[in-house]
């Protein structure tokens, strides 16, 4: 294993905060991208006469690619660092981001939607940029902090939507994209890789391969699947969803769904913080018990009220468990290793926030209730449960985890 970064001292330490800062926006500006599509779905649907299964096809693909995309620029990251990689995958964004200024078509939305997935990729780039910076005692705070970038979706859930109507479809598409070109020139010319960073000399297949067989990966590329992953899907799902369930206009529907992912990612530091003293593994075994709380009382459809504090109370327990992912991986897996491993489970928490959409539709399509898709992810987050409290947490008591 590599060594530590040392304590933050001195001009580190201001280092190590404008490489967090950097990262975080940008984060935050590649997530408004490729959170563009979503808050329009219901303006499309009616544009374009879709049906309910053809928009969950629209906003899941830019996640399927996005969950892909994390394996590569994650091992591009371990091999070339996060400042070149950053910088470059923010200006190619783009390119996606223009074109669907002016697709008018399905097909053209469903293309420029695959190549606007590579935006949602970049977080991949940031975490093993931000985890060189700091030791390992303050890794949770500052990924979760990172993590906080998470907040591009609900931007894009409060200002897409209102651009759209008042000053025209394309108009936040080309502001996105001039935001791209801002951070992607700013990675390039003010970002700096952490010193001592060296590149791994072993093929991308066979580092890919060593993170991928670490147990401490694969448990928490399952853990992130249905935390980050359920936070995605509901973040570009729920517009839908509260429009068709309680009949919110589409305004209303994206801005409590941006307020879920507001919440999401204002706990997300939290959980990392809380990782750091208390242990991820034991944060995480209320994080999914909370969730599965909040999915059985959701998928009875109350009254708006309890079901908003139903949705906000899930919203918290998912990034409380965001950040306890991360928290843990940053200090379970070697250095020169973090970023193939974060391409794994940041792949699996894609992945996790692709399937709900679409499984999600094709319930409502079949049975014109979302009930069903609810429960499933109760019966997830409770087997989630018992593989933490009593797997997980012995495991981390007694650190026997290779």
């Amino acid at each position: 294993m590599a060594p530590a970064p040392p304590a933050l001292t001195g001009t580190r330490t201001a280092s190590a905060i404008m490489a967090l800062i950097l990262a975080t926006t940008a984060f935050a500006v590649n997530f408004w991208a490729w959170a563009l599509l979503s808050p329009l779905g219901p303006v499309y649907k009616d544009l374009l006469g879709l049906s309910a299964f053809a928009v969950s096809v629209l906003v899941a693909v830019p996640v399927i690619v996005g969950a892909l995309g994390r394996m590569l620029l994650g091992a591009l990251t371990d091999r070339y660092g996060g400042r070149l990689v950053f910088g470059v995958t923010s200006l190619l964004g783009v390119l996606p981001v223009l074109f669907l200024a002016f697709a008018e078509s399905y097909p053209a939305l469903l293309a420029g939607g695959l190549l606007l997935g590579m935006t949602g990729a970049t977080f991949a780039i940031g975490v093993p940029f931000v985890n060189a910076w700091f030791p390992p005692e303050r890794r949770g705070l500052a990924l979760g902090i990172f993590g906080m970038g998470n907040i591009g979706t609900a931007i894009s859930g409060f200002v897409t939507p209102w651009l759209a109507a008042e000053f025209g479809r394309s108009v936040p598409f080309v502001m996105v994209a001039l935001a791209l070109v801002a951070v992607g020139l700013a990675f390039l010319t003010l970002g700096r890789d952490a010193p001592g960073a060296k590149a791994p000399a072993e093929p991308f297949l066979t580092r890919f391969a060593a993170a991928a067989r670490l147990r401490v990966t694969r448990e928490m590329a399952g853990m992130y699947a249905l935390t980050f992953g359920g936070f995605v899907a509901f973040g570009v799902y729920l517009p839908l969803y509260l429009k068709a369930v309680y009949g919110l206009s589409v305004a209303d529907a994206a801005a409590r769904a941006a307020g879920f992912v507001v919440l999401a990612t204002l706990t997300r530091p939290v959980g990392g913080w809380l990782a750091d003293r208390l242990g991820g593994e034991r944060v995480l075994c209320w994080v999914l018990l909370g969730v599965f709380c909040c999915a059985i009382v959701v998928s009875f459809a109350p009254g708006m009220p309890l079901a908003t504090v139903g949705f906000l109370a899930m919203a918290a327990a998912l990034g409380l468990g965001n950040g306890a992912v991360f928290a843990i991986l940053g200090r379970g897996v070697p250095v020169p290793m973090v970023g193939s491993a974060t391409g794994v489970v940041g792949a699996a928490g894609g992945l996790g926030g692709f399937l709900p959409p679409i499984v999600m539709g094709l319930i409502y399509q079949a049975t014109g209730s979302y009930a069903i898709g609810l429960m499933l992810l109760a019966a997830m987050a409770f087997g989630a449960f018992v593989y933490c409290w009593f797997v997980l947490r012995p495991a981390a008591g007694t650190g026997e985890r290779p």
